[in-house]
């Protein structure tokens, strides 16, 4: 059973009006999403968060705040995901860098081109995220107890 849980984090971005994205593959379909994955085992989560946005990006960030735990099953894999999704700011972009294999495309989308995309979202964890982080529902960093 605990293969069929996965905890993620993903980040929200926003630079000049618009939003960091990703085009991926799944299961056969191109979807949209933040920059996200799986932790590894034994790492900080709020690193997790910015190695995986760098890792699927290009993208050093800054991470400012959290915005919650979503939870989302997948019925085309018959996994549950825990995600924790994080702000952050974007410092500094690496164009030569080598991203992760399953990114299609790096994409800065405005909130109407996600909304209007919205059926190309890889879950409703990525319009309600942005949503979240609109309305200013961002907790502080400091109730992470990080001992690693």
């Amino acid at each position: 059973m605990p293969d069929k849980i996965h905890l993620t984090v993903a980040t929200v971005v926003e630079k000049d009006g618009r939003f960091l994205m990703v085009e991926e593959t799944k299961f056969g379909n191109q979807v949209i999403n933040q920059p996200a994955g799986h932790v590894e085992p034994g790492e900080d989560i709020v690193q997790a968060a910015v190695r995986e946005t760098l890792e699927e990006t290009g993208w050093e960030v800054l991470i400012t705040g959290f915005l919650g735990i979503s939870t989302y099953y997948a019925s085309q894999n018959g996994v549950t995901y825990y995600r924790m999704t994080f702000v952050a700011e974007a410092k500094a972009h690496h164009r030569d860098y080598i991203l992760d294999t399953d990114i299609d495309n790096v994409l800065w989308m405005s909130f109407d081109e996600i909304v209007a995309a919205e059926d190309r979202l890889r879950s409703e964890m990525v319009l309600s995220c942005i949503k979240d982080y609109r309305a200013n529902h961002i907790f502080p960093l400091e109730i992470f107890r990080n001992k690693l």
